[in-house]
């Protein structure tokens, strides 16, 4: 895997890569809120020894990407996204996003569909209305930056704890804590309090669903977006398959990774088969 900053419509980020084949599939790896691209270290390489070429990238105002005041919503982050693709001379790509990382790859593939293959949405956002209670928990949760409260933070998100470490704390707390996150959260988390639910894009998603590939994975035991919100989304687009990964919490990409690398590349084969409904 190589890193490499990269400037996107004028704002610049950074860019996690498998190498190998320029002309492979392209698979773009997308985080959630308050979150970065190298939660996605445990399968960026294992998607590219799959046949894919694939990226983790910062979204505007995480990781080391540029933070500061800028327009972030779901249709903004989108249209970064789109234009990502453009600055890696990459017409058409698979996306796989978790929590606001699906909402964005579905508005995505809902404003050009034919630049999105298809799409895994991980416990994710925008298929179906938060609500205000969730929406206030989450906003509140975006402004949480000091070591106790990014400690607290990531017992909630993740079902295995023991992943968590005193060096993790600690960088989650410095790049949160960097030039320009203050103005980046405050602005993510009263876009989340008040709007994000006006971009819900489930019923435009269902309305193209013979044209494009979709697949739910959630963590059997995640708190954040729990399996409710699964089993919602799953009713509005109902031929969706939704894969639980047991011992597993907002991140099983981080939690289970071969168990998602296998079962996302198999997707992306087209050969995950199985019932519309599947536990590992």
């Amino acid at each position: 895997m190589i890193q490499y900053p990269l400037g996107v419509n004028g704002v610049t980020t950074r860019v996690l890569d498998s190498g190998g084949d320029r002309d492979a599939e392209l698979v773009i790896l997308i985080h959630g809120v308050g979150s970065r691209a190298d939660r996605f270290r445990l399968n960026v390489d294992p998607l590219g020894a799959a046949g894919f070429r694939t990226i983790a990238v910062d979204l505007p105002g995480h990781g080391l990407a540029q933070k500061g005041h800028l327009p972030y919503s779901v249709p903004y982050y989108a249209a970064f996204l789109l234009d990502l693709m453009t600055a890696l001379d990459v017409e058409r790509a698979s996306v796989v996003g978790t929590s606001l990382g699906g909402h964005i790859g579905a508005w995505a593939a809902v404003q050009e569909p034919s630049r999105i293959r298809s799409l895994v949405m991980v416990g994710t956002l925008g298929v179906v209305p938060l609500g205000l209670e969730t929406r206030t928990a989450i906003s509140r949760s975006i402004a949480v930056r000091s070591r106790d409260g990014i400690e607290a933070k990531l017992n909630f998100v993740l079902e295995q704890t023991e992943l968590i470490t005193p060096s993790w704390i600690e960088e989650e707390y410095r790049i949160n804590n960097s030039p320009g996150a203050t103005e980046a959260f405050e602005e993510l988390s009263d876009y989340f309090l008040n709007r994000v639910d006006d971009d819900v894009v489930g019923e435009q998603l269902a309305a193209m669903a013979d044209g494009l590939s979709t697949l739910f994975v959630w963590g059997a035991q995640d708190r954040m977006v729990t399996l409710d919100v699964a089993h919602a989304a799953q009713e509005v687009l109902k031929a969706t398959p939704l894969v639980m990964l047991q011992r597993a919490g907002h991140v099983p990409y981080l939690e289970r990774p071969e168990a998602f690398n296998d079962l996302t590349a198999r997707f992306l084969t087209g050969d995950l088969g199985g019932d519309l409904v599947q536990t590992f």
